[in-house]
């Protein structure tokens, strides 16, 4: 392959992780399955019943990798048994996975809710008719991206991996999952369910649960959440996925042997310290951040 080609290869795949990072997020945080899940499932049990969709089968990792690899197992049983359009197979693929997510997503918030009625928590139809085709969508957005870079990866005549279709698909499926959990969540679970404590103060266990119910227009629901987190904890993961995805292939393409092992290390090592110097300015601008929130007066 031709250098240009490869680094047009690596821009694009770089580009589909962004978009996928970032509608992964958002599908996590307008379903609740994440860093603050335990927190929405626990609300109603402590006296906080709520209008939040909430649909954890799992974390977002496994779940992920799920639907990706489905995707990415009917896209390439389309391409290679009736020789179908890898475009039009990856389509098929996604939504096929998209499917897969409304019935989870179905059956855990039916299921969840109706066996918290004895603390006043119900089924609502109309959060049901709601949000479910959004966390079908943006679910189906990111299963395309992901089984689309990961056909790139696995074509012999463009990357050549020697790992099968579904399985990069599932790899990938598992790091978006991982980094959605872990970059973006922290902007949904400690500012938009926690209103009510200050920025810093964390979560005592007595608090548990006490979740923030109302938004700028009434009671609040997931679709709430979505609005908040597209302004930045979507873009962000979007970002940190996209970067991973780019930087990794870059390094490999660019380089070959050891000289890539050397600037991924190099990578790795200048990303650990820009972190640090931005958690060092953030505690100087904005700290210092109390233990627990008992250290904060009224």
């Amino acid at each position: 392959m031709e250098p240009a080609m490869g680094m047009g290869l690596v821009a694009l795949m770089g580009a589909a992780a962004t978009v996928a990072g970032c509608s992964e997020d958002l599908e996590s945080d307008i379903g609740s399955q994440s860093n603050p899940n335990s927190q929405v499932q626990l609300a109603a049990q402590v006296g906080y019943p709520h209008r939040i969709f909430n649909k954890a089968i799992s974390g977002e990792p496994p779940s992920n990798a799920m639907y990706c690899a489905v995707g990415a197992g009917v896209a390439m049983v389309l391409i290679q048994s009736v020789n179908a359009s890898p475009l039009l197979a990856i389509a098929i693929g996604a939504f096929v996975a998209a499917l897969l997510n409304g019935v989870f997503s179905t059956t855990a918030y039916m299921g969840r809710s109706a066996s918290q009625t004895r603390f006043n928590q119900y089924v609502y139809m109309d959060v049901l008719r709601n949000q479910l085709l959004s966390l079908m969508g943006h679910a189906y957005i990111t299963t395309f991206c992901i089984v689309g870079l990961s056909y790139v990866m696995w074509h012999h005549d463009l990357i050549g991996h020697p790992f099968p279709f579904p399985v990069i698909a599932m790899i990938w499926g598992l790091a978006v999952g991982a980094i959605g959990s872990s970059t973006g969540d922290v902007h949904y679970g400690a500012e938009r369910e926690f209103q009510d404590f200050k920025f810093g103060a964390g979560l005592n266990a007595a608090d548990s649960g006490n979740i923030t119910r109302f938004a700028e227009a009434g009671i609040r629901s997931s679709m709430d959440n979505a609005w908040f987190c597209s302004k930045f904890g979507g873009p962000v993961t979007g970002i940190a996925f996209g970067m991973t995805v780019f930087l990794d292939n870059w390094r490999s393409t660019a380089f070959s042997g050891w000289t890539a092992v050397a600037v991924g290390s190099a990578i790795v090592l200048a990303l650990i310290i820009y972190n640090r110097q931005i958690e060092t300015y953030a505690r100087k601008k904005y700290g210092p951040y109390p233990e627990y929130a008992g250290d904060i007066e009224a």
